[in-house]
């Protein structure tokens, strides 16, 4: 049989008022009077099963926000195996727990620390369990249940932004969307109203009214002119409660700007423009400004300009500045004074970019005329052409007159023009002109041979005003006349074999004219009539401006003729016949057998008493020989003069000496002689060293004998014995160190570092008996005793 136990949990919100049960499924307002029971029951086994009751046994509610000074009640836990006798213990755990809820673990009393905010935390989870003091152990199942936070007004609606900015189009119609605000509340959206939110617009009326549910702001007037006025300031309300009074609200600003139409026609600020330009204006040049004034903007406000009309149509032109949007008038042909004084115009602005649904207000262009006066310039003088070309023959004679330029004023007062040649373009001075009608003559004969075409200027130039003047340019083509005579195209030399047949073609002839006839070069070659009879050659036209040279005989003999000159006669087929004679050169050479060229010079026998080639060779070879062996010499004594050659094995090179010698002090002249350590064989004996060339005489110093010193020489004898008897030693003494100290002072050493190892005190009254100079250490150190006795 299975035994059950009850956990009762009794709920108590608010204040304590007399209890008694109520179902928990509606909410109360202000803090109920009513205790609610929880009935728990469960066995041994940890089973858990609950009493039939009419509400949720497991889910209880508190209001949020307590203002109470005291700890909100939120119920009691209770076990019927609990008898009053303080043996069961009350443990509560789950969300909060020990924090923001306490239990009382002997009455089983739950209480809240704080006041509790549903937007933090909407929901707690807790769990309840009784436990037997003394043993430790559950007397009951561990039991869940919920406690939900009831939610309040206590936030109000807030903006997602702070400041909306939205645009909308001018003249737009009523109802045109402009920008959508959207607040939101906190609070609990399922219960009750606390978060129902409602649209109103505060501040923007009667231009724009927003949607109470959405939040959506529309336009409210019909036709809103952005160029009345273009910025608006929207204030919106949103409110809880749906709206309700004692709901909170929030508020919000919405910048909405008016954005531009083409709803705007151009319009000129004037119906005439008048403007003034020299005549001397080149095409391009700016006349003037016209504006028409757009209030729209932008792409909206952008002008052309054109001319639609008037009597400059081709000769100005207008163009819009994009920058200042502005027509600019410029000239597009050269203008005349004298021609038209006066141009009127008929300029249009209009606007390339047109709304269709505003065509209804009328075309979107305006017009306006404009005068433009020419001013009267002083022009310099025109000529009657660009550019002049003549010609002539370059046989004329000086003074001829080869044409003439013309030029005159184009002013209305048509000053006089005198003419000149602008030298700086004829530095010969071939041309000259009359100045008063501009003819053209010579003044040095032509060659056309040296210079085809002369391009000299001219200048025209107003009497009354030197400083009005023009230039032309003027090409002068010198025709030719047959003047030159043809001549040979080169020099010609050719050679004839010795073995050569008749008829033979030995050379192949051209010629050249500088003249440049008509109707082309036609020349003739022939022999001289002198040459002609007795000549060994022949001369065959081919009749295209070239001639063979033909051999007349069979054999030539270098040895009786080795040159033979030909001379040939050339002729033009021009009017006057112009002719030369030109001589070719041809020389008798031995050839093989296939008519190469082997020699053309005879053998020498004019001259016998001549040098051969053998005999020129071989005076050469001894020239050569006869310097190389001078070269040689001098090579030879100049080695010998830098190379040292040893003679004798005595020769001793004191190339180093070493003095290693301290001295006896400044008065010490005689410690030891140096010139002991010198060779006394070598410093008697005034040979001359034998190793090296001396390249100057001179007599050796001799140096005057000093005191013996035993102990030096010793030394020294001692040191050359062994070097004299060292086997290793080289063939000559380049070099040998005598390092001697000698033997020592009679004053032994002065340190005091050796004072230390001396028990006894010691005697420096010798020191007095050394000299003045050891007089400041004798009073140092003798003066010792006189002081201990003190």
């Amino acid at each position: 049989m299975r035994t059950y136990r009850y956990f009762l949990l009794l709920f108590w919100v608010g204040q304590p008022y007399p209890t008694f049960s109520t179902p928990l499924s509606k909410r109360t307002s202000g803090f109920p009077a009513k205790k609610r029971t929880l009935e728990l029951s469960g066995n041994s086994k940890n089973e858990l099963s609950r009493s039939k009751r009419s509400w949720m046994w497991n889910q209880f509610f508190l209001l949020e926000e307590y203002t109470g000074s005291d700890y909100q009640y939120v119920g009691k836990l209770h076990s019927d195996q609990d008898r009053g006798d303080g043996s069961l213990k009350y443990i509560l755990s789950g969300d909060g727990a020990g924090d923001l809820f306490i239990i009382n673990e002997n009455t089983g009393d739950i209480q809240a620390t704080k006041r509790l905010d549903r937007e933090e935390k909407p929901v707690y989870i807790l769990r309840a369990q009784a436990i037997n003091r003394k043993t430790g152990r559950p007397v009951e199942p561990e039991s869940e249940f919920i406690i939900k936070i009831h939610d309040i007004n206590d936030n109000e609606p807030i903006f997602t932004k702070e400041v909306y900015t939205a645009t909308v189009p001018e003249m737009s119609d009523v109802g045109t969307f402009v920008v959508q605000v959207t607040a939101t509340d906190a609070d609990d959206p399922t219960y009750g109203n606390s978060a129902k939110v409602v649209y109103s617009i505060l501040q923007g009326q009667p231009y724009f009214s927003v949607e109470s549910e959405t939040g959506i702001i529309k336009t409210a007037l019909l036709n809103m002119d952005r160029e009345n006025r273009e910025q608006y300031q929207v204030v919106i309300q949103a409110k809880d409660m749906g709206g309700q009074m004692g709901g909170l609200s929030g508020t919000t600003t919405v910048n909405i700007t008016l954005t531009d139409v083409n709803d705007n026609p151009p319009r000129f600020p004037q119906s005439t423009y008048q403007f003034k330009t020299p005549e001397s204006s080149p095409p391009g040049t700016p006349i003037g400004r016209i504006k028409a004034s757009d209030a729209d903007v932008g792409e909206n406000a952008e002008i052309e300009y054109s001319i639609t009309e008037g009597e400059g149509l081709d000769m100005f032109d207008v163009i819009t500045d994009q920058e200042t949007q502005e027509g600019i008038i410029t000239v597009k042909k050269l203008l005349d004074f004298e021609k038209k004084k006066v141009y009127t115009l008929k300029v249009e602005a209009s606007n390339p970019h047109v709304e269709p649904r505003f065509l209804y207000l009328g075309p979107f262009k305006d017009s306006a005329t404009v005068r433009i006066m020419v001013e009267d310039v002083d022009e310099p003088p025109v000529f009657s052409k660009l550019a002049y070309i003549l010609q002539i023959r370059e046989d004329a004679q000086i003074n001829t007159t080869i044409g003439s330029v013309t030029a005159q004023d184009p002013d209305a007062a048509r000053n006089p023009v005198k003419y000149s040649v602008d030298r700086h373009t004829d530095m010969d001075r071939i041309f000259n002109i009359d100045s008063g009608n501009g003819s053209i003559f010579t003044s040095k004969l032509l060659d056309r041979e040296t210079l085809l075409w002369h391009n000299i200027t001219v200048i025209a130039t107003e009497i009354n005003n030197p400083k009005q003047s023009s230039r032309v340019p003027l090409y002068i083509k010198v025709l030719d006349v047959n003047d030159n005579p043809p001549e040979f195209a080169e020099f010609y030399e050719t050679f004839v074999c010795e073995k050569a047949k008749a008829d033979q073609l030995i050379q192949t002839l051209r010629a050249i004219d500088k003249d440049d006839p008509y109707s082309g070069h036609q020349f003739s070659f022939s022999l001289a009539p002198e040459a002609a009879s007795g000549s060994n050659f022949t001369i065959q036209d081919n009749k295209d401006n070239t001639a063979g040279i033909f051999t007349r005989k069979n054999g030539y003999n270098r040895h009786e003729m080795s040159t033979y000159l030909l001379p040939v006669v050339i002729s033009d087929n021009d009017y006057p016949v112009q002719s030369s004679t030109g001589t070719v050169t041809v020389r008798v050479c031995a050839c093989d057998h296939q008519g190469n060229m082997q020699s053309c010079h005879a053998e020498a026998l004019v001259h016998p008493t001549g040098l051969s080639t053998g005999a020129l060779i071989a005076i050469l070879l001894c020239i050569v020989t006869l310097l190389v062996t001078v070269v040689l010499f001098a090579a030879l004594r100049r080695q010998r003069k830098k190379e040292p050659l040893i003679i004798s094995k005595e020769d001793i090179r004191d190339n180093i000496v070493s003095y290693n010698d301290e001295g006896g002090g400044e008065e010490d002249t005689q410690a030891f002689d140096i010139g002991t350590l010198r060779n006394p064989e070598a410093i008697e004996d005034s040979k001359l060293r034998r190793d090296i060339v001396p390249e100057a005489l001179f007599l050796p110093r001799r140096t005057p004998a000093a005191r013996d010193n035993t102990d030096v020489r010793d030394f020294i004898n001692q040191r050359l014995k062994e070097n004299d008897t060292d086997p290793t030693a080289p063939p000559y003494d380049s070099l040998a160190t005598y390092a001697y100290e000698g033997a020592g002072s009679v004053a032994d050493s002065l340190s005091s570092l050796e004072s230390v190892t001396t028990d006894g005190d010691q005697d420096y009254d010798y020191l007095s008996d050394w000299g003045p100079r050891f007089k400041k250490l004798a009073d140092m150190y003798g003066g010792v005793d006189s002081d201990k006795d003190s």
